[in-house]
């Protein structure tokens, strides 16, 4: 008895286990999130709500695919820094000065947080 595998859940339907797609998804958007901390304000915007936004809906559709735990955590976790990067960026929410330094900061410790913790205490797939 075969299972049909095109509505399974698991490693053959993740984005994150096929190369050219993570490198699309998530290496190529990491590289333009790091170019951000050297760049002015206005094309770190840019470049901050583009990826992390790029990141978010990959991992939304990611996790929708193949179940993959840690994108149901990442994925709005990161349109969530979209969002808050296009609204410091246009001037719209009050970060203060050091606002950049808080959004990098906390973009890269609750993407290591949200990657890992999940799939740790649940696996990385349901």
């Amino acid at each position: 008895m075969s299972m049909d595998k095109s509505n399974s859940w698991g490693p053959e339907r993740d984005f994150l286990c096929k190369g050219p797609s993570a490198c699309l998804l998530w290496c190529a958007p990491w590289i333009a999130f790091a170019l951000g901390f050297s760049v002015p304000p206005a094309l770190r915007t840019v470049l901050w709500a583009t990826s992390l936004a790029v990141m978010g809906v990959a991992c939304l559709i990611n996790a929708s695919r193949c179940g993959r735990v840690h994108c149901r955590f990442t994925g709005p976790f990161f349109i969530l820094g979209a969002l808050t990067s296009l609204g410091y960026g246009l001037g719209l929410v009050p970060l203060g000065p050091s606002g950049w330094s808080w959004i990098g900061l906390g973009t890269i410790i609750g993407a290591i947080g949200f990657t890992w913790v999940p799939e740790l205490f649940l696996g990385p797939y349901r």
